[in-house]
C-alpha cells in the first residue's frame, strides 16, 4: 500500500504541476493529462482543508460548551 502524502506533499506537487503548464512548452497530450492529475490534487486539498475546518469548529464547539459548564 503506497504511503499517504502529507498535506504539504501534495500542495508541493500541484505547484510543480502548475508551474510545468505555465511554462507552456509541454506537449498537448502530456499537459491533459498533468492538468488532470492537477484538478485530483485540488480535490483532494479542498476536502483535506474541509476536513480540518470541520475538526477545528468541532474541538471549538466543545470547548465553549465545556467553558460554560464549569
Amino acid at each position: 500500500m503506497p504511503k499517504m502524502k502529507t498535506f504539504e506533499e501534495e500542495l508541493g506537487e500541484l505547484e510543480r504541476l502548475v508551474a510545468s503548464l505555465e511554462k507552456g512548452d509541454v506537449p498537448l497530450d502530456e499537459a491533459m493529462k498533468t492538468f488532470e492529475k492537477g484538478m485530483i490534487l485540488s480535490k483532494n486539498l479542498t476536502q483535506t482543508l474541509a476536513n480540518a475546518e470541520e475538526k477545528i469548529a468541532k474541538i471549538m464547539k466543545d470547548n465553549v460548551e465545556v467553558a460554560f459548564e464549569e
